[in-house]
Formats: structure tokens, sequence, C-alpha cells
């Protein structure tokens, strides 16, 4: 599959393993594979988050995952879902805070560093490669460019999805915002 990634995406794998590893994460997420996209410039992701205002809006975007870190990777859905049987997030968490530190939920561990040296990939982060293969056959595209790596994620559910929504990356909304796309683009899950 990666012999298809354009240098493009090839260079936001390696930024996403490098802000991972500034990190100190134990594993590449997809919230380190969004922040490498946000760093790339000239080409077709930069164009959609530019014509979208995402890229003058990145801050917010970090705060935006920063904070659903803090929440332990809850979605806004999520903490919604359980306000709705009244649990309140914000306050378990600040409670968990209080006891055991800011960031207790955040999961900031020492890495786990495989035999190899190199930091896996999460789950949800391999699904989103795949997932960008999807999106390309589906587009009828013979290669994986960021472009496919941006709609990948956000096409699948979780957090990264949520943040790009909340600041109008829909799925949608970036499909029309990518340079030379016409409708017919495809939302495989």
């Amino acid at each position: 599959m990666f012999e298809r990634f354009t240098e493009a995406a090839r260079n936001v794998v390696k930024g996403a393993v490098t802000y991972a590893e500034r990190v100190d994460a134990d594993s590449v997420t997809e919230e380190h594979l969004l922040l490498a996209l946000l760093d790339l410039e000239g080409t077709r992701s930069a164009v959609a988050f530019a014509a979208l205002g995402i890229t003058d809006r990145r801050a917010s975007v970090e705060s935006a995952l920063a904070e659903a870190r803090r929440r332990g990777g809850l979605t806004r859905a999520d903490a919604d879902a359980l306000a709705g049987i009244g649990i309140d997030v914000t306050e378990i968490v600040s409670k968990i805070e209080a006891a055991h530190g800011p960031g207790a939920l955040a999961g900031d561990r020492k890495p786990k560093r495989r035999w190899s040296g190199h930091l896996p990939f999460t789950r949800p982060a391999k699904g989103t490669l795949e997932q960008s293969l999807r999106v390309a056959l589906g587009r009828g595209d013979r290669h994986i460019g960021d472009e496919h790596l941006l709609l990948a994620l956000a096409a699948r559910p979780g957090v990264v999805a949520d943040v790009l929504a909340e600041h109008g990356a829909t799925y949608g909304a970036l499909e029309r915002a990518l340079p030379g796309s016409g409708e017919g683009g495809v939302k495989a899950s």
C-alpha cells in the first residue's frame, strides 16, 4: 500500500511519527496524522484547510484536541451522551485531576518502544491509513495523497473527525474544498 503514497502523503506519515516522538507518546495516533497534515504547505489538503479557514484556526484545533485528550479521548458526543444520563464528564475530569494531577486522563506515559525501536501506530491510525486507500479507490485515483488521508480522518468516527467538524471541516466540506474535486467522492467507512 505504501508504494501508492505520494511524497506529500509519506511526509504526513513521517511528520506524525515526529509529533509522537516529540511528545514522548507511546504510539502514533490519528491526532498526530492531523497535526502533520496541518504542517503541509502547497498541497491539496493545505488548499482545503485554507479554503475552510482551518489554517488560520490551527490553535483552536490544537486546543480542541488537547481538551479531548484531557477528557481521556471522549468525543463531545460521548460527553453529551453521558450528560444525558446524569454523568458530568467535566466534573469527573476535575476530580481526577485534583487527585492525580493535570492531564491524568490524557494517557501521557513513557513510550513503550518495540524491539525495532519504532513507535507503533494505534489501531485507529492504521485504520485511517487503510481508509485512505478506500477513499482513493472510491475517487478513482491510483495514488494515495495527502487529500485521501485528510478525507479518511474526516470519515472515521472519533475525536479527530469531531474536531474537524467543529471547525467546519466535515467530510463533505473537505471534499468540496479540495482542488479539482467534483461531486462523486465516496465516503467509505
